[in-house]
């Protein structure tokens, strides 16, 4: 006898816990797709921001060392000119 609800086999059971399986584990593999690419671009910005500071501290680096050159070759220059003025037998 039939009450009016379908029959269904276990064939048909088994395929839809299957699908339903199959359907649950695609979207967690999209959802950890998705958590690892915003991962990786979040660290390859933070590598390239922390790359440009070193760029930007080796540049200062560089104009604190000219810049201390320069003013040394200034002293060295000053220095020896008034060892010519202190030393002119004139």
């Amino acid at each position: 006898m039939n009450d009016g609800r379908d029959q269904l086999s276990k064939a048909e059971i088994a395929k839809d816990a299957v699908q339903s399986g199959a359907e649950a584990a695609a979207q967690t593999v999209g959802e950890v797709a998705t958590i690892l690419t915003r991962a990786v671009g979040e660290v390859a910005s933070a590598v390239g921001g922390f790359a440009t500071e070193i760029f930007e501290i080796r540049e200062s680096s560089r104009r604190a060392a000219a810049e201390h050159l320069a003013g040394a070759t200034e002293d060295q220059s000053k220095a020896s000119l008034n060892d010519d003025i202190l030393n002119d037998p004139s």
